[in-house]
């Protein structure tokens, strides 16, 4: 299913979409990191973007 792209807020702006691929796109190039990275680091600690960005030292 696809995002809603009419219902944004912080919620959405906090989350991390793996399943859409503009949004891979969006964070990789955001963070600075590769895709895999991306994946990985999701899967470690989770989806919202504080906790990626706080693994990753930013």
């Amino acid at each position: 299913m696809s995002d809603d792209k009419s219902k944004t807020g912080s919620p959405d702006r906090d989350r991390i979409n793996l399943s859409e691929d503009y949004e891979i796109q969006y964070w990789t190039k955001e963070l600075g990191v590769s895709e895999m990275e991306l994946r990985d680091i999701v899967q470690a600690v989770g989806n919202t973007s504080r906790a990626v960005r706080e693994h990753l030292g930013q």
